[in-house]
């Protein structure tokens, strides 16, 4: 295992990176309290135990990454992304407040929750392609690899604290309350933006108005195959594998029989191998397409792993597998697409990267909450096993036969 050292968090030599990672830290621990609080109300408030409602909630605020995919590239290569960014995120913020207000008023229903989640999801598609590549304005071109690892290692480091801070929240006073937290998270986003030195942007080329923009990036990644591969084992990870809430929720409620705080607990493990994953790939000298390959078949190991597992703490240990492999594959593709495409063009690839790794949640996840209910979590966990071998198998089939030995190195 390499152990960071100074070259891991070499990004943080940029002032304007810094003043982001702070804001970005603390509304990403909001973000997994609200999360975490989400998905504990509908499966034992709402309903009773319903891994379907689960699945169905995940579906409709990631189903807006796909609706709006025309656009959300598109907007994120046209316009400034420090003003789409404040706008957004001032969005968000004002959506968990309404939803905490409802929850504490006693007067949430599951049918608000989907449209909370909907709403919520249709801001953060036009929110991600735009953070994603606003990175690349923080730092030199050198570290921006590096900054996007770092960047995953801040989101998956609050993932650290924020199930945890949720479960006690909602022990302690409701879920209501977990929502509210989050609102307010977000103004230290918008206290971040603010607070940049404006005149040390590196702003990249911004992309003319045009009809057919969307259709210019399809035609772009089209025509390389490094990204359809990338692409394609995303497709089975993202659909099939990345439903955490679900594979959590139901083992902690349905297996092990633990309430809320073990719940938090279960997903912080997970997120203890997430922060490692992306701390590994922050610490690369040189990008290489093997930990594709590695993350994927550790995944899929680990899946196993976890619905085998006939303890709590074995369980938990397992889920720190998975979250170190999830994280390796996604931090390094992630960086790989990014400095591999036109500046011009990265709003538009990143925006159909994450509508494939997130939007296919609405198909995965209502599949995968029926089987937990029909069949029990332990086979829904072995589908997502199966997504991280069918993954890996892609990507040496097609990207090992086309590409370099040296990239491999």
């Amino acid at each position: 295992m390499r152990i960071p050292g100074r070259a891991t968090f070499r990004s943080l030599g940029s002032v304007n990176y810094r003043l982001w990672t702070v804001g970005a830290f603390i509304s990403n621990i909001g973000t997994w309290v609200q999360r975490t609080a989400q998905d504990w109300l509908v499966l034992t408030g709402l309903t009773h135990h319903s891994a379907a409602a689960v699945g169905t909630v995940m579906a409709l605020q990631f189903a807006p990454q796909l609706l709006f995919l025309p656009w959300t590239g598109a907007v994120a290569d046209r316009f400034n992304q420090r003003r789409l960014l404040m706008l957004t995120q001032l969005g968000m913020g004002l959506l968990a407040l309404g939803l905490g207000a409802l929850t504490i008023a006693g007067l949430v229903q599951l049918w608000q929750v989907y449209l909370f989640a909907f709403l919520f999801g249709t801001v953060a598609a036009f929110d991600a392609p735009a953070r994603q590549t606003f990175v690349a304005e923080l730092v030199e071109e050198a570290h921006l690899a590096n900054a996007i690892a770092l960047n995953s290692t801040s989101f998956n480091g609050a993932r650290l604290i924020g199930p945890a801070l949720a479960g006690l929240i909602i022990a302690a006073i409701g879920s209501g309350y977990a929502f509210l937290l989050n609102g307010f998270s977000f103004f230290a986003v918008l206290a971040s933006l603010a607070s940049l030195r404006v005149h040390l942007l590196r702003p990249h080329p911004r992309a003319a108005r045009a009809r057919g923009s969307f259709l210019q990036g399809l035609r772009y990644v089209a025509r390389r195959p490094d990204l359809m591969a990338m692409l394609g084992m995303l497709a089975f990870i993202g659909t099939f594998g990345l439903n955490f809430p679900i594979f959590i929720t139901t083992m902690a409620v349905s297996v092990f029989h633990t309430g809320a705080g073990g719940y938090g607990l279960l997903s912080s493990s997970l997120a203890l191998g997430t922060v490692t994953g992306a701390l590994y790939a922050a610490g690369a000298t040189r990008l290489t397409y093997r930990p594709l390959f590695i993350g994927t078949a550790l995944f899929g190991l680990g899946c196993t792993l976890a619905a085998l597992a006939p303890t709590y703490l074995l369980f938990a240990l397992a889920l720190v597998v998975t979250g170190f492999a999830a994280l390796l594959f996604l931090s390094i593709s992630n960086s790989l697409m990014q400095v591999s495409t036109d500046p011009a063009m990265r709003g538009r690839v990143m925006a159909l990267r994450i509508s494939i790794a997130l939007g296919g949640t609405p198909i995965g996840a209502p599949i995968v909450g029926y089987v937990a209910d029909a069949f029990g979590p332990r086979a829904a966990l072995l589908i997502g096993a199966a997504s991280g071998i069918a993954a890996c198998l892609l990507g040496l089939l097609y990207l090992a036969r086309r590409l370099p030995p040296s990239t491999f190195a």
